[in-house]
């Protein structure tokens, strides 16, 4: 659950930083879909894409692998839900 609890703070810091429009960057809800719900291999030549060093591939590698890991489908889908919450929230 520590995961999840990381995972809903960036939420949340990602409307902070986007000020009063909730829309997510296209780029960032490909990679949540990809890291929640693709393999390893696919995430990280997503990440690749838009940083192409050993240590950025290596942490994506494990960023995956612990996601898989750890979260369970019921925890991804929490997280799934609470994107969609925050687009779908009139106040955005």
């Amino acid at each position: 659950m520590k995961l999840t609890g990381a995972l809903v703070l960036l939420g949340a810091a990602l409307l902070l930083i986007s000020g009063a429009d909730c829309e997510i960057c296209p780029a960032i809800k490909e990679d949540i879909d990809l890291l929640l719900g693709s393999s390893v291999d696919k995430y990280v030549s997503f990440v690749e894409q838009y940083r192409n060093t050993p240590d950025i591939l290596k942490n994506a590698e494990n960023l995956k692998k612990c996601v898989d890991s750890k979260l369970t489908e019921e925890d991804k889908e929490n997280v799934r839900s609470l994107l969609a919450k925050i687009e779908a929230n009139i106040v955005c």
